[in-house]
This record gives structure tokens, C-alpha cells and sequence, in this order.
């Protein structure tokens, strides 16, 4: 599918924080649970951020969570921290506190990026990650060489910046691997492992959280800007839904929109 001819961002707002988390906790399992009955299992990328862990908690204490097999999950990060792997810096770490234990995953499902004590190098850990990827593909007979993902849940940064992927920089653009290593992030820490913008865009549905009044301008300027090294945040495409899941005070004076089932 051309980039064009994917649906366009629906913007989302919540009333706030609380509704956010609530609201797309209640999303996500609508759409792991229709992926199972669809095809037998579903597939997640997952986010860092406050508001990423606090939607992770949210998902792990609904009621209705009971109502996906968590042992038919495959999760996924879009980015992480090279860190020691307990470092609780990490998104995946931030992920485990905040998740309900009684909820069994398969942990063979569960794909952590590996961490700076147990890989020698970011740049390792970075192919580590493209040769899980290509084996779950390969699992899967994919065409694409990347697995099914139902969905991935991003967060806007207030630079615009999604997963690893910063304002400004070229790597944004980069499609020569599906996951690579970045050596000099603006943020600490300076190492890190993403996915690229295009296996990103290959999930179904591509959600993006924006939570906060210091989010504002960040939102602002991806409703305006279309170039993907400007505002990377603006470039996030499901192939079949993108969602900006926004508070209100990020965009004041914008009413709820009415409540829609998942498509």
C-alpha cells in the first residue's frame, strides 16, 4: 500500500490524562482481542514514556483483560534504552513493573531488546533485534520479512520525535534496515535501538499518545508539517487507522469526539 493511499490521522481528545489511559486500554484490547479471533494470536509494539507505562497498567488492571489469551500475545518495543538490562530507564523494564503478573505471556512471545550487559555493542544489539524480527517473520511466512503487528502504540515527543526517531535528523528516512542503532540521541541516553519509520508504518494500525499541555506545540506542528525529518511524529501511518490519542489541554477547546468502535 502507497504511503497516500493510507487513511488519514483521526485526532482523538480525551478530557484528560485519566481518560486517555482509560479510553485506550479499553482500544487496545478491542483490537487484541479481534486479532485472535481473526488469526489465533495478536501482535503489539509498545512504547516508552510516562503515559506509554501508565496506558500498560491500565491494559494489565481492566476488566476486560481477561477476555484476551495473553498467552497468544507477541509483544514488541518500537525503541529502547542501551542500558543493563535491569536498568529501570528502560522501557521494557517500566513495562514488566507495570504489568499485572496473573496475566500469563508467553515469554518466548515477549521480544526485550537486549541490553548493554548482555550484548557487547548498541549497533549488536540493533541486528540481535532485525534477526528476531526476520525469524518471527519467517514464522509467519510474511512476504514482507517483518511480522504482523495489530498495532503500535507510540508517544509524541515535545520535539516531535516517535520511538528513537528525532527531529532533524536524516536517519528518520532510513529504510536500508528495519530496526538500526542510534549513537548520539539528543535525549540520554545517547545509545539506543528503533525501528525505522517504515516497519513502524507496516502495523495495522499505528496509535499516537499525546498527553499534556507541553505536548501543544509538538501537536501543532505535526497537524501542519508533512516532512518526516521536520517533525517525525507527523509521518506515523497505520496501513488501515492512525490515531492521535490526545488530551484536551494539548489541544484546548477541541470537543470529545463521539465514541466509534475500532474499524
Amino acid at each position: 500500500m502507497r504511503e497516500h493511499d493510507r487513511p488519514v490521522p483521526r485526532l482523538v481528545p480525551h478530557a484528560d490524562d485519566d481518560r486517555l489511559a482509560e479510553d485506550t486500554a479499553r482500544r487496545i484490547l478491542e483490537v487484541l482481542e479481534r486479532a485472535q479471533d481473526e488469526r489465533g494470536e495478536a501482535t503489539i509494539a509498545l512504547t516508552g514514556g510516562s503515559m506509554g507505562t501508565r496506558v500498560i497498567r491500565e491494559v494489565a488492571t481492566h476488566p476486560d483483560a481477561q477476555l484476551v489469551d495473553w498467552s497468544r500475545v507477541n509483544v514488541w518495543w518500537s525503541d529502547e534504552r542501551f542500558l543493563p538490562g535491569a536498568d529501570p530507564e528502560r522501557n521494557g523494564v517500566q513495562a514488566a513493573d507495570a504489568w499485572n503478573e496473573s496475566l500469563a505471556l508467553t515469554w518466548d512471545r515477549v521480544h526485550p531488546v537486549a541490553g548493554a550487559d548482555e550484548i557487547d555493542t548498541v549497533d549488536a544489539a540493533a541486528a540481535d533485534y532485525r534477526e528476531e524480527l526476520a525469524a518471527a517473520a519467517a514464522a509467519e511466512d510474511s512476504p514482507t520479512g517483518l511480522p504482523h503487528v495489530d498495532l503500535a502504540l507510540l508517544s509524541l515527543g515535545p520535539d516531535t520525535h516517535v520511538a528513537s526517531l528525532f527531529a532533524g535528523r536524516q536517519d528518520v528516512l532510513r529504510h536500508d534496515e528495519p530496526v538500526f542503532a542510534v549513537r548520539d540521541s539528543p535525549k540520554p541516553p545517547p545509545e539506543r535501538v528503533t525501528m525505522s519509520l517504515a516497519t513502524i508504518n507496516s502495523a495495522d494500525r499505528v496509535w499516537l499518545l499525546v498527553s499534556g499541555a507541553a505536548k501543544a506545540d509538538a501537536l501543532a506542528h505535526i497537524r501542519r508539517e508533512t516532512s518526516p525529518v521536520a517533525a517525525p511524529g507527523s509521518a506515523v501511518r497505520g496501513m488501515h487507522e492512525t490515531l492521535w490519542l490526545v488530551t484536551e489541554d494539548a489541544l484546548p477547546g477541541v470537543p470529545q469526539d463521539p465514541a466509534e468502535d475500532i474499524g
